[in-house]
């Protein structure tokens, strides 16, 4: 089974909690790496001319996320959660945060699963979370704990997602094939709020 295969589900959990990963049980409370080496390894997430001005999420105290810089570009990363058994970095466009942020605040408040979603979708209904109204992008990098190498600044094996947000889009919108696919383009949770478009990426 290919990685976009068996990411299907996974991949569908992390971006329904706006970036976290449920990897199984958390490895605990740990002491976050430093500040510097959580921001370059979250935007090696984004293409190379996105990094620089990228704003940074991360962790200066165990278990809360912080603003580690601000964003310039309007893109911004998630740093990887130390707790998490598997690595994850993810950047997104700043237009989905309304979103996102929701997601992780749910979440945090004990949400689970599909409710987080059910909630989302139903402030977005309400006029209480606001959506983009242009295509916006969020690129992901999933890997094994040690898949950054501090040393050399880049992530070893990891497996890259890269999707593109289309709110409520549906493939008679945008003639794009709901059905998954390892070589092409598809269409994921269409005619929701987080509909996006998921494409295959190697590194």
């Amino acid at each position: 089974m290919s990685f976009r295969s068996s990411c299907v589900v996974t991949c569908a959990v992390a971006l329904s909690l706006g970036g976290a990963v449920l990897g199984g049980a958390a490895l605990g409370a740990q002491t976050p790496p430093p500040v510097a080496e959580q921001i370059t390894a979250a935007i090696q997430a984004l293409p190379k001319e996105l990094r620089d001005g990228a704003g940074v999420m991360g962790y200066k105290t165990a278990g809360k996320l912080d603003w580690l810089r601000p964003t310039k570009n309007g893109m911004m990363c998630l740093a990887d959660d130390p707790a998490e058994e598997q690595f994850h970095v993810s950047c997104y466009h700043d237009s989905m945060d309304p979103f996102m942020a929701r997601g992780r605040a749910l979440r945090v408040s004990g949400v689970k699963g599909g409710q987080i979603d059910t909630v989302r979708f139903a402030e977005v209904k309400a006029g209480k979370i606001k959506m983009p109204t242009a295509p916006a992008s969020l690129y992901q990098i999933f890997g094994k704990k040690d898949a950054f190498d501090a040393a050399s600044g880049t992530v070893k094996q990891g497996n890259p997602l890269f999707v593109v947000y289309i709110p409520f889009a549906t493939t008679a919108t945008t003639g794009i094939s709901t059905t998954p696919s390892d070589t092409k383009p598809w269409l994921m949770f269409p005619g929701t709020p987080k509909a996006h478009v998921m494409f295959s990426l190697t590194m």
